[in-house]
Protein backbone atom coordinates (compact mmCIF):
# COMPACT_ATOMS: atom_id res chain seq x y z
CA UNK A 1 0.00 0.00 0.00
CA UNK A 2 0.87 3.55 -0.46
CA UNK A 3 2.76 5.56 1.74
CA UNK A 4 0.66 8.51 0.50
CA UNK A 5 -3.45 7.87 0.22
CA UNK A 6 -5.09 9.58 -1.76
CA UNK A 7 -8.76 9.15 -1.81
CA UNK A 8 -11.44 12.07 -3.79
CA UNK A 9 -15.24 12.10 -2.66
CA UNK A 10 -17.83 14.92 -3.10
CA UNK A 11 -15.24 17.46 -4.30
CA UNK A 12 -12.63 17.10 -1.27
CA UNK A 13 -9.79 14.93 -1.89
CA UNK A 14 -7.77 13.63 1.23
CA UNK A 15 -4.18 13.14 1.18
CA UNK A 16 -3.25 10.53 4.11
CA UNK A 17 0.51 10.19 5.34
CA UNK A 18 0.02 6.43 5.31
CA UNK A 19 3.78 5.11 6.84
CA UNK A 20 2.58 4.62 11.03
CA UNK A 21 5.76 2.21 11.68
CA UNK A 22 8.20 5.07 10.54
CA UNK A 23 6.32 7.96 12.31
CA UNK A 24 4.74 8.91 8.80
CA UNK A 25 8.51 10.50 8.17
CA UNK A 26 8.28 11.92 4.96
CA UNK A 27 10.64 10.28 1.71
CA UNK A 28 12.07 11.77 -1.03
CA UNK A 29 9.10 9.70 -2.85
CA UNK A 30 6.71 10.99 -0.68
CA UNK A 31 7.39 14.37 -1.75
CA UNK A 32 6.84 13.56 -4.96
CA UNK A 33 3.58 11.66 -4.67
CA UNK A 34 2.06 14.18 -2.24
CA UNK A 35 3.21 17.50 -5.28
CA UNK A 36 1.49 15.11 -7.74
CA UNK A 37 -1.51 15.14 -5.65
CA UNK A 38 -1.46 18.18 -5.03
CA UNK A 39 -1.40 19.10 -9.10
CA UNK A 40 -4.09 16.63 -9.78
CA UNK A 41 -6.31 18.45 -7.64
CA UNK A 42 -5.83 21.76 -8.77
CA UNK A 43 -6.29 20.43 -12.39
CA UNK A 44 -9.53 18.66 -11.40
CA UNK A 45 -12.80 20.83 -11.54
CA UNK A 46 -14.37 18.54 -9.22
CA UNK A 47 -11.92 18.64 -6.74
CA UNK A 48 -13.01 21.57 -4.34
CA UNK A 49 -10.83 21.45 -1.26
CA UNK A 50 -7.62 19.13 -0.07
CA UNK A 51 -7.20 17.54 3.17
CA UNK A 52 -3.78 16.83 4.44
CA UNK A 53 -3.79 14.27 7.65
CA UNK A 54 -1.77 11.59 9.60
CA UNK A 55 -3.79 9.32 12.11
CA UNK A 56 -5.16 9.60 15.56
CA UNK A 57 -1.35 9.44 17.06
CA UNK A 58 1.24 11.04 14.36
CA UNK A 59 0.48 13.62 12.08
CA UNK A 60 4.44 13.36 10.66
CA UNK A 61 7.91 12.69 12.18
CA UNK A 62 8.64 15.18 9.18
CA UNK A 63 11.94 13.77 7.14
CA UNK A 64 12.92 10.36 7.05
CA UNK A 65 16.40 11.20 8.16
CA UNK A 66 18.15 7.94 6.57
CA UNK A 67 16.29 8.64 3.09
CA UNK A 68 17.15 12.57 3.34
CA UNK A 69 20.89 11.42 3.90
CA UNK A 70 20.97 9.12 0.62
CA UNK A 71 18.81 11.55 -1.43
CA UNK A 72 19.55 14.89 -0.99
CA UNK A 73 17.55 17.60 -2.46
CA UNK A 74 19.29 18.37 -5.48
CA UNK A 75 17.86 21.36 -7.09
CA UNK A 76 15.01 23.43 -7.28
CA UNK A 77 13.21 20.89 -8.79
CA UNK A 78 13.64 18.14 -6.15
CA UNK A 79 10.58 16.22 -5.06
CA UNK A 80 10.94 18.40 -1.82
CA UNK A 81 10.69 21.73 -3.31
CA UNK A 82 8.57 20.76 -5.53
CA UNK A 83 5.64 19.60 -2.88
CA UNK A 84 6.70 23.19 -0.63
CA UNK A 85 6.39 25.32 -3.73
CA UNK A 86 3.25 23.29 -4.41
CA UNK A 87 1.47 23.90 -1.30
CA UNK A 88 2.38 27.79 -1.15
CA UNK A 89 0.28 28.43 -4.09
CA UNK A 90 -2.08 26.02 -4.21
CA UNK A 91 -4.88 27.93 -5.08
CA UNK A 92 -7.80 26.18 -3.17
CA UNK A 93 -8.48 25.66 0.07
CA UNK A 94 -6.42 23.39 2.26
CA UNK A 95 -7.49 21.78 5.52
CA UNK A 96 -5.09 19.50 7.59
CA UNK A 97 -6.07 17.50 11.01
CA UNK A 98 -3.25 17.00 13.28
CA UNK A 99 -3.05 14.74 15.79
CA UNK A 100 0.12 13.52 17.87
CA UNK A 101 3.67 15.12 17.02
CA UNK A 102 4.28 16.97 13.49
CA UNK A 103 7.68 17.26 13.72
CA UNK A 104 9.69 19.92 11.27
CA UNK A 105 7.94 20.19 7.81
CA UNK A 106 4.93 18.15 9.74
CA UNK A 107 4.71 21.54 11.32
CA UNK A 108 5.87 24.13 8.78
CA UNK A 109 3.74 23.20 5.82
CA UNK A 110 0.48 23.89 8.14
CA UNK A 111 0.96 27.26 7.37
CA UNK A 112 0.23 27.40 3.96
CA UNK A 113 -2.93 25.40 5.17
CA UNK A 114 -6.22 27.68 5.22
CA UNK A 115 -7.76 25.64 8.35
CA UNK A 116 -5.83 23.25 10.75
CA UNK A 117 -7.84 21.41 13.31
CA UNK A 118 -5.43 19.52 15.80
CA UNK A 119 -5.93 16.33 18.23
CA UNK A 120 -5.57 17.48 22.11
CA UNK A 121 -2.38 15.43 21.54
CA UNK A 122 -0.81 17.55 19.21
CA UNK A 123 3.00 18.47 19.45
CA UNK A 124 4.20 20.75 17.29
CA UNK A 125 8.18 21.42 16.69
CA UNK A 126 10.72 22.88 14.23
CA UNK A 127 14.14 21.58 15.56
CA UNK A 128 16.41 22.56 12.43
CA UNK A 129 18.57 24.52 14.84
CA UNK A 130 18.98 21.11 16.48
CA UNK A 131 20.30 19.55 13.10
CA UNK A 132 22.53 22.24 12.44
CA UNK A 133 20.38 23.29 9.43
CA UNK A 134 17.87 26.91 9.39
CA UNK A 135 14.03 27.07 8.99
CA UNK A 136 12.48 25.60 5.57
CA UNK A 137 9.42 26.56 4.19
CA UNK A 138 9.61 29.87 4.57
CA UNK A 139 8.87 29.40 7.91
CA UNK A 140 11.47 31.99 9.31
CA UNK A 141 8.77 34.53 7.54
CA UNK A 142 5.61 33.02 8.02
CA UNK A 143 6.60 32.00 11.49
CA UNK A 144 7.53 35.19 13.09
CA UNK A 145 4.11 36.84 11.04
CA UNK A 146 1.79 34.24 13.37
CA UNK A 147 3.56 33.75 16.42
CA UNK A 148 5.22 37.08 16.79
CA UNK A 149 9.07 37.37 16.95
CA UNK A 150 9.87 36.45 20.67
CA UNK A 151 7.48 33.18 20.49
CA UNK A 152 8.86 32.65 16.95
CA UNK A 153 12.43 33.08 18.13
CA UNK A 154 11.36 30.38 21.22
CA UNK A 155 10.19 28.16 18.52
CA UNK A 156 12.79 28.02 15.86
CA UNK A 157 16.01 28.49 18.11
CA UNK A 158 15.05 26.29 20.70
CA UNK A 159 13.22 24.18 18.30
CA UNK A 160 11.21 22.84 21.57
CA UNK A 161 8.03 21.39 21.20
CA UNK A 162 4.45 23.26 21.93
CA UNK A 163 1.26 21.39 22.08
CA UNK A 164 -2.66 21.91 20.89
CA UNK A 165 -3.63 24.92 23.38
CA UNK A 166 -0.65 27.30 22.45
CA UNK A 167 -0.99 26.36 18.80
CA UNK A 168 -4.67 27.82 19.52
CA UNK A 169 -3.52 30.62 21.12
CA UNK A 170 -1.45 31.85 18.27
CA UNK A 171 -3.67 31.23 15.22
CA UNK A 172 -1.93 28.01 14.24
CA UNK A 173 -4.75 26.04 14.52
CA UNK A 174 -8.72 26.69 14.91
CA UNK A 175 -9.94 24.29 17.03
CA UNK A 176 -8.49 21.31 19.39
CA UNK A 177 -10.61 18.60 19.75
CA UNK A 178 -10.38 14.92 21.24
CA UNK A 179 -7.78 12.96 18.53
CA UNK A 180 -10.47 11.00 17.55
CA UNK A 181 -12.44 13.88 16.23
CA UNK A 182 -10.01 15.72 14.59
CA UNK A 183 -10.08 13.97 11.11
CA UNK A 184 -13.95 13.48 11.08
CA UNK A 185 -14.32 17.37 12.04
CA UNK A 186 -11.80 18.40 9.24
CA UNK A 187 -13.49 16.72 6.90
CA UNK A 188 -17.36 18.17 7.44
CA UNK A 189 -15.50 20.84 7.34
CA UNK A 190 -13.76 20.42 3.84
CA UNK A 191 -17.34 19.16 2.86
CA UNK A 192 -19.19 22.65 3.58
CA UNK A 193 -15.92 24.28 1.56
CA UNK A 194 -17.01 21.92 -1.32
CA UNK A 195 -20.46 23.04 -1.33
CA UNK A 196 -19.69 26.48 -2.08
CA UNK A 197 -19.16 28.24 -5.44
CA UNK A 198 -15.20 26.99 -6.44
CA UNK A 199 -14.49 30.42 -8.16
CA UNK A 200 -15.70 32.59 -4.99
CA UNK A 201 -13.32 30.19 -2.92
CA UNK A 202 -10.27 30.86 -5.32
CA UNK A 203 -11.17 34.43 -5.87
CA UNK A 204 -10.77 34.83 -1.72
CA UNK A 205 -7.64 32.92 -1.08
CA UNK A 206 -6.46 34.79 -3.35
CA UNK A 207 -6.77 38.27 -2.24
CA UNK A 208 -6.39 37.09 0.71
CA UNK A 209 -2.18 35.70 -0.02
CA UNK A 210 -1.59 37.85 -3.26
CA UNK A 211 0.59 40.52 -0.98
CA UNK A 212 3.07 37.67 0.10
CA UNK A 213 3.05 35.10 -2.35
CA UNK A 214 5.81 36.31 -3.80
CA UNK A 215 7.87 36.77 -0.77
CA UNK A 216 7.01 33.77 0.18
CA UNK A 217 8.43 31.93 -2.44
CA UNK A 218 11.61 34.21 -2.69
CA UNK A 219 12.24 33.36 1.13
CA UNK A 220 11.46 29.67 0.15
CA UNK A 221 14.17 29.85 -2.16
CA UNK A 222 16.46 31.65 0.37
CA UNK A 223 15.83 28.87 2.82
CA UNK A 224 16.63 26.20 0.82
CA UNK A 225 19.82 27.77 -0.90
CA UNK A 226 20.97 27.58 2.69
CA UNK A 227 19.56 24.76 3.97
CA UNK A 228 21.42 22.67 1.54
CA UNK A 229 24.64 24.67 2.38
CA UNK A 230 24.50 23.65 5.79
CA UNK A 231 23.74 20.27 5.38
CA UNK A 232 27.36 19.71 4.10
CA UNK A 233 28.91 21.41 7.43
CA UNK A 234 30.30 20.12 10.20
CA UNK A 235 27.01 20.85 12.61
CA UNK A 236 24.76 19.16 10.63
CA UNK A 237 27.23 16.23 10.02
CA UNK A 238 27.66 15.97 13.96
CA UNK A 239 23.63 16.13 14.31
CA UNK A 240 22.64 13.26 11.72
CA UNK A 241 26.11 11.63 13.04
CA UNK A 242 24.48 11.66 16.47
CA UNK A 243 20.96 10.98 15.47
CA UNK A 244 22.30 7.28 13.50
CA UNK A 245 24.40 6.53 15.86
CA UNK A 246 21.74 7.28 18.54
CA UNK A 247 23.82 9.49 20.72
CA UNK A 248 23.49 13.39 21.99
CA UNK A 249 25.49 15.42 19.70
CA UNK A 250 28.06 17.38 20.77
CA UNK A 251 28.22 20.84 19.03
CA UNK A 252 31.18 22.16 21.23
CA UNK A 253 33.30 22.44 18.65
CA UNK A 254 31.59 23.34 15.85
Amino acid sequence: MSDILVHTEAGVSTLTFNRPDKKNSITAAMYGQLADALQAAQDDATVRCVVLQGNETIFSAGNDIADFLNNPPAGVDSPVFRFLRGIAQFPKPLVAAVCGPAVGVGTTMLFHCDLVYAGDNAAFSMPFVNLGLCPEAASSLLVPQMLGYHRAAEALLLGEPFMAEAALEVGLVNRVLPPMEAAGYAQAVARKLAAKPLSALIETKRLMKKHQTQQVLAVMAEEGASFGRMLGEPAAREAFGAFMERRKPDFSKV
